[in-house]
């Protein structure tokens, strides 16, 4: 095997490991359909079936015809598209630490996580359901939380431990300064971004979070979903490690597709926070 082809598979894996870590929107997704995706414009496809009725049973009737199960069928495009390319001069390799490149690709991963999350977090209006604040305080927001969760529960979310609530850093500041029951238990915190529980949901913290200015309230796009509401899938099409021709130097270059689609839109519901 090349060393370049060796590289470029253990900068793949190094850059997919260190994507994950990073996420917090797309942790949140349904990630059960990656595939082998080669080009921007591939179409994803999720399928899945409708309600199944439950019926009284007769032991001395005969039972009905087999229910035809509707088909629960949506599609997204894979329609983003980025790229890095970077060097290290061979110079600065002599003069720092060896991990350098692998900082390097962190800090990579970094950016495209944040890219990623952020296209996530656009599809706020896909939304079945949405809760307005105008002036959101640390005396109303349990009250919309509470509100949200009950509307779930309505669309037959039962289990809040599959609910996620994502805010941006203004609202988690109004959330900790409202006093809640915020669980501080070991493996929420673990997890990238998360600040703990409200109402049995886990609570997570992002940039990323869209928002727009009316006058001088900011409104923050919060989201309250399930874990199978959207559905997301990535590739890295293409990483390559060479050596520039007219460099001393290694260089790493790189071609990340993603897309994202809400498949669930009646088990997400819009935060529309508003703050000054």
């Amino acid at each position: 095997m090349a060393i370049n082809k060796f590289l470029s598979m253990v900068w793949s894996e190094t850059l997919y490991n260190k994507l994950n870590k990073q996420y917090i929107a797309v942790s949140n997704c349904n990630r059960d359909f990656e595939a082998d995706i080669k080009e921007i414009g591939t179409c994803i496809r999720v399928c899945g079936v409708g309600d199944v009725d439950v019926k009284e049973y007769n032991k001395d009737s005969d039972m009905g015809a087999p229910q035809a199960l509707s088909d629960l069928s949506k599609e997204f495009m894979i329609d983003q598209a980025r790229y890095f390319n970077f060097q290290l001069d061979d110079i600065d390799k002599a003069q720092c630490s060896p991990k350098l490149m692998e900082a390097a690709m962190k800090t990579a991963a970094e950016a495209l996580a944040n890219e990623a999350d952020r296209y996530v977090y656009g599809l706020y209006n896909r939304a079945s359901h949405v809760f307005t604040l105008d002036n959101t305080t640390a005396d109303n927001i349990l009250n919309v939380i509470l509100a949200a969760r009950t509307k779930l529960y309505e669309e037959n979310v039962s289990n809040p431990e599959d609910i996620v609530i994502e805010v941006s850093p203004k609202i988690a500041e109004i959330i900790l300064k409202a006093k809640l029951n915020v669980g501080s238990d070991n493996s929420a915190i673990l997890e990238h971004g998360c600040i703990g529980t409200v109402a049995g949901c886990k609570v997570f913290v992002s940039n990323n979070i869209h928002s727009e200015t009316l006058d001088d309230t900011t409104y923050y796009k919060c989201i309250m979903r399930t874990k199978r509401a959207v559905a997301f899938v990535e590739q890295i099409s293409e990483i390559h490690a060479y050596r520039p021709e007219q460099r001393f130097a290694d260089a790493v270059k790189g071609l990340y597709l993603y897309g994202a689609g809400v498949i669930y839109d009646n088990e997400m519901i819009l935060l529309d926070l508003g703050a000054r």
